[in-house]
């Protein structure tokens, strides 16, 4: 599979690449954040991947960290030159906060994903009009352009799924996701048939929790694995949606955890003939007296 390396891909190589230089220094965050004049926060920041990177700050870590050879100075200096190039979504700046950038770069970027959702469609699977429906139910204040816009940067995201080669999907949905009607019976029955076109996709497998199945692993909440084609480089990662900003994980403990989770779901829920029957019987039990 051909690696997708963007800008959001390279900050957290680069960070990985300056936490294991830091720990063979024998350093800890705290003594790294006086080389730079900083906090042991923005240390974090940095070898998690969630900021643009200074040519002066990675140059002085190097020197704390005592990397002297020239060639090996020069690559990591490269790789921060390249963590400034800008993606596709920073143009939605206006509509979407910092937090929810770096998300849509590394989803942009990734070779798998994998996404357990309790209440509604996931972002990569929805139609223009569901998301629309989503959005002003979620922010009634924003003006009508900008939700357009918003819509459109969702739209954007699934150019993804168009890739070659294209990321593989695993989504694996709560009935409630599936039942629960969202801008009316028309928008509602439009996204469900979407739902079994994509499900037919070789990359793309779709599976719903039944409400027959009570408590299940992810009663905890939504949430959203992303591996990346060079692993070993470029870590997996756990997503976390929150009202107001985001939790990323990337500790291996962690990780490990909802990788666990995931696999759980996945043997709980329906496989995926079943689970396109689901979908087909609550498409055709849409109410059109429904109001949205």
């Amino acid at each position: 599979m051909a690696a997708r390396s963007g800008p959001t891909v390279r900050r957290r190589r680069l960070g990985v690449e300056l936490r294991r230089l830091r720990e063979a220094a024998g350093l800890t965050a705290a003594e790294a954040a006086k080389a730079i004049r900083g906090s042991e926060a923005k240390i974090s920041r940095m070898e998690n991947g969630l900021v643009s990177f200074r040519a002066i700050d990675v140059s002085d870590l190097l020197h704390a960290y005592g990397i002297t050879d020239d060639a090996r100075r020069e690559a990591v200096l490269a790789l921060a030159k390249e963590t400034r190039q800008q993606g596709w979504w920073h143009t939605y700046g206006d509509v979407v906060p910092r937090w929810f950038e770096v998300y849509v770069g590394l989803e942009a970027e990734a070779s798998h994903i994998a996404t357990f959702e309790m209440l509604l469609v996931p972002g990569l699977l929805q139609t223009a009009d569901y998301a629309r429906a989503v959005m002003q139910a979620a922010t009634p204040l924003l003006a009508d352009a900008e939700i357009d816009r918003a819509v459109d940067l969702r739209l954007g995201r699934q150019k993804a799924l168009a890739a070659d080669p294209p990321p593989q999907l695993w989504a694996i949905l709560d009935e409630a996701a599936v039942r629960r009607v969202v801008g009316g019976p028309t928008v509602t029955r439009a996204q469900l048939a979407h739902l079994i076109e994509m499900s037919r996709r070789p990359e793309i497998t779709i599976q719903v929790l039944p409400f027959r199945l009570g408590a299940h692993a992810g009663m905890g909440g939504s949430f959203i694995l992303l591996g990346f084609p060079d692993g070993d480089n470029t870590p997996e990662i756990v997503y976390i949606d929150q009202a107001t900003g985001s939790l990323y994980l990337d500790r291996p403990a962690d990780v490990s955890q909802y990788r666990e989770r995931m696999d759980r779901l996945r043997a709980s829920a329906h496989d995926e003939d079943a689970s396109r029957r689901l979908i087909v019987d609550a498409m055709e039990g849409v109410d059109d007296d429904h109001n949205p």
